[in-house]
């Protein structure tokens, strides 16, 4: 019965940190140089100099 109540605290433990982490993925988007990423078209855009 402890045997069975730890696994499933485990496997609840481990799907709640993937659900929280799931998020972070597009945060690691990187662009080519002389672009930067816009977070509000998901996409890289080009830097322009004013």
């Amino acid at each position: 019965m402890i045997r069975i109540t730890i696994c499933a605290l485990a496997l609840t433990i481990s799907a709640s940190a993937a659900l929280a982490c799931s998020g972070h993925s597009k945060q690691t988007q990187s662009c080519a140089p002389g672009t930067y990423w816009d977070a509000e078209s998901q996409t890289c855009a080009k830097l322009v100099n004013s």
